[in-house]
């Protein structure tokens, strides 16, 4: 680092800094400018992956803009990372804040953790075993709601689902910044009268604002991006209750071979999910 400020002060060029950024540009520029300049080229053909491709300039675009199915994909998308996103920011600071240094504090965080680790498959046929209405095991102890025909339910139903596998690392994120307060604070805190639900008020929470900006913006990517949980579970329905941007380019992509159009909208997830995240920093940060 002090070479390559004392190269950018002195204005002098370096080649041997140059090449040791090289590696990570060419990484960067393979996986992930490059796809990403191909899908805004493919946004303006109309391509069905068989047939060449036709250009069509910005009518993918106008198309996605009169589309009602979009629309609805985008309302059912903020419907979901609406109830998702402050459910798992709540449930990982309360869970934290409840294991923080009791006697089975890890074994709990390893259990919590572990849906994170199995498969999305795996987890998602556990789950519609499990749950199913008429014949899941949890079926015959307690009544299910019906979640594979009434809409409402449904959602109810995946935004569970990606609590599940997620609440985990949440935890983590959170107690990790939490076990980095120095118990010098807190006891002050104490020293001057401090109740606990002040201490937790006025130094815990203030203190523990990084990791919960942190999560909001990954929370933030993993609920607009969320597909595989639709997918898997729902497949978008019942009547459309569950279908998420992410499914709905998958339909029009490879349900209805309709490539250039599934390119637009995945651009206009993409300028969504940096605008949510971006102002969601912001907010946060306080800037």
């Amino acid at each position: 680092m002090r070479s390559a400020r004392a190269s950018f002060t002195s204005g002098r060029f370096r080649p041997a800094w140059a090449w040791s950024l090289s590696p990570s540009l060419l990484v960067l520029g393979g996986f992930a400018l490059y796809p990403f300049l191909e899908v805004v080229r493919f946004a303006s053909w109309d391509w069905s992956g068989l047939s060449p491709p036709v250009p069509v300039g910005f009518a993918n675009y106008r198309a996605l803009l009169m589309d009602p199915a979009f629309w609805q994909s985008l309302k059912v998308t903020l419907a979901f990372a609406g109830l998702t996103l402050p459910s798992l920011i709540l449930l990982s600071l309360a869970t934290a804040l409840a294991l923080e240094g009791q006697p089975y504090e890890r074994p709990v965080k390893a259990l919590l953790f572990l849906p994170g680790l199995v498969t999305v498959g795996a987890a998602a046929v556990s789950w519609y075993t499990l749950a199913v209405p008429e014949y899941g095991a949890l079926a015959a102890f307690v009544p299910v709601p019906p979640w594979d025909r009434e809409p409402g339910w449904a959602l109810v139903m995946v935004v569970a689902f990606t609590l599940w596998r997620h609440l985990g690392y949440g935890v983590l994120v959170v107690s990790a910044h939490l076990k980095a307060i120095p118990p010098e604070l807190l006891e002050a805190a104490r020293v001057d009268g401090a109740t606990p639900a002040q201490a937790l008020r006025f130094v815990t929470l203030p203190l523990l604002r990084p990791a919960v900006a942190f999560l909001v913006v990954v929370g933030t990517i993993l609920t607009l991006q969320s597909y595989v949980a639709v997918f898997l579970l729902t497949r978008g329905g019942p009547f459309g209750s569950t279908r998420v941007l992410g499914y709905f380019i998958y339909e029009v992509g490879f349900e209805q071979f309709r490539l250039g159009y599934a390119a637009a909208a995945t651009v206009a997830l993409l300028v969504v999910t940096l605008a949510a995240a971006y102002a969601q920093a912001r907010a946060l940060e306080g800037r």
